[in-house]
């Protein structure tokens, strides 16, 4: 699988993926880097710490967000996309649910569409991800925590998800899926994802993991956001080991060495593959 010029080989390494958020309003770092200037700052940051893919959002998906007009995300973060590609040296992916503004950031550079309702809430960004043959990645999501088996319910619905894409001509091979760690879940549920993560691998995709500065480590270690790192290299330690393939995260530098350490172990490697 090839993510722009990255060439994703998930037998070979777990890959790190760096948010960035250019928004007034997400949970961790709303505001930070809303200039176009500060975003691609940190963008360029990120790359310097070792991330592999750079994921763009321009609207929150917090609890209790406030939703923004499709022109209004376009205007965060296309501008951003067009002066990143110029810049950077790995893949840029786009994270939203609108079709439009998936459309339009492939067209000026963006290799990936990560969306959190897994091609659910637009009906057409399926056929954008088809029509551009960008890799996409589709997380778990619902509107409510009513689960009657919750790790056989979230394969239901992730199967769902992956019919979308299919039908709509997206190749199998260039599909990523997302548990879906915060969303459509209590805290409970979250935990015992954690513990299930392996299931989620056994469905046959590479999977990325999105637990950075959560709430589920906040309320399980009685911390605040900006105090969530050591909770957030555990999770993703164990997604490794769970077998996911792709780790989501705000701060790269210090949960790529826990990653790469955790590689080495389990694949017996050596540090050439980063």
């Amino acid at each position: 699988m090839e993510i722009g010029k990255l060439k994703f080989d998930p037998e070979k390494r777990t890959y790190i993926m760096g948010i960035l958020n250019v928004t007034p309003d997400s949970f961790s770092d709303g505001g930070k880097f809303s200039s176009i200037d500060s975003a691609i700052g940190h963008a360029l940051l990120m790359e310097e710490e070792g991330a592999d893919i750079i994921d763009i959002g321009g609207e929150s998906t917090r609890p209790n967000h406030s939703d923004v007009s499709a022109n209004e995300e376009l205007d965060r973060v296309i501008p951003v996309i067009e002066e990143l590609v110029k810049v950077l040296h790995i893949p840029v992916s786009i994270d939203t649910s609108k079709a439009l503004v998936a459309l339009e950031a492939v067209k000026v550079g963006a290799s990936m569409i990560n969306d959190v309702w897994g091609f659910k809430k637009d009906s057409e960004i399926a056929r954008v991800a088809a029509d551009s043959g960008v890799i996409c990645c589709l997380m778990h999501n619902r509107d409510n925590t009513n689960y009657n088996n919750l790790i056989k319910d979230i394969q239901n619905d992730l199967l769902d998800s992956i019919d979308i894409a299919l039908k709509a001509g997206v190749s199998k091979e260039k599909i990523i899926l997302d548990p879906g760690i915060g969303f459509g879940k209590t805290v409970e549920q979250n935990l015992e994802l954690m513990s299930k993560l392996s299931e989620i691998v056994e469905m046959g995709f590479p999977v990325m993991l999105g637990t950075s500065r959560k709430s589920m480590i906040g309320i399980s270690l009685n911390l605040p956001v900006d105090n969530r790192l050591e909770g957030t290299i555990a999770t993703n330690v164990l997604g490794v080991n769970s077998g996911c393939s792709i780790i989501r995260v705000h701060d790269v530098k210090e949960n790529l060495q826990a990653v790469k350490m955790t590689d080495i172990i389990l694949k017996y490697n050596s540090v050439s593959g980063y």
